[in-house]
């Protein structure tokens, strides 16, 4: 049977062992039994009748040179406090795993290996317990108000705060724990996201609640935060979302 990007789930979820399904797809011609790493199809996620109706209700922008807001007249940034789109191509619909409607993507950095997340272990005294250090493989679960997503979080740290027990890591999939090992921080908060807008269908604002769509989410469920940082870059616009919800 010959089997195309088309036919898997669509999720990137990461699972397989590879960053996507394109790339996925790319490695089945020459070796079909791949299919068996593809979780979310063997549940029976993306067969006929599973997946979400498509239906797009806006066409998805992209950002212009110029936004039509001013810069926060109280702090002297360059970022805009409102970022202008206008129309471009149809690429995607704009609903979630479940259906759900959001407002934007959330990619990561370009240059790291997945999602920028801002977490404190239940218990922050474990960052320094525990001596996790920059560059480490950790694992542990966002519990309760701070998203209470039910997968367990797999990710390379990137920055460790020993007196506060602030970590920053990108969130990756669970293969590189699998094969190098990993520290396990158990409960945790998470506190924010930071990444790239490259795709919204509506304007951003500093100070707004949006609901939006982590690129990498294994899940691919929509996810609700409050922007509080936006900075212009030729990647995109550069964000941190605080106060998370899923949902």
């Amino acid at each position: 049977m010959s089997v195309t990007v088309s036919d898997l789930p669509g999720l990137d979820c990461g699972l397989c062992g590879f960053k996507g399904c394109e790339a996925m797809a790319e490695r089945l011609a020459e070796n079909p039994d791949l299919l068996k790493r593809c979780v979310p199809r063997a549940s029976g996620y993306g067969q006929v009748g599973t997946r979400p109706k498509a239906v797009v209700k806006e066409r998805p922008r992209v950002l212009v040179e110029e936004p039509t807001a001013a810069a926060c007249s109280a702090c002297a940034v360059s970022s805009p406090a409102a970022v202008q789109l206008s129309d471009g191509p149809v690429d995607r619909t704009w609903l979630d795993s479940l259906g759900r409607e959001f407002d934007f993507i959330l990619e990561h950095f370009p240059e790291e290996p997945g999602p920028r997340e801002i977490i404190i272990p239940h218990n922050p005294i474990l960052t320094r317990e525990m001596e996790i250090e920059v560059g480490e493989t950790l694992i542990g679960r966002p519990l309760g108000m701070s998203c209470g997503c039910p997968i367990t979080h797999c990710g390379i740290v990137q920055q460790v705060d020993m007196r506060t027990g602030v970590i920053v890591w990108c969130v990756t999939g669970p293969l590189r724990p699998r094969q190098e090992g990993f520290k396990d921080l158990g409960y945790y908060i998470a506190e924010g996201y930071e990444g790239l807008i490259q795709r919204s269908r509506t304007e951003v604002q500093i100070g707004r609640r949006y609901f939006f769509q982590p690129r990498m989410c294994m899940l691919q469920w929509r996810h609700s935060g409050l922007v509080n940082y936006v900075n212009r870059t030729d990647n995109g616009l550069q964000v941190r979302v605080e106060g998370l919800w899923i949902g």
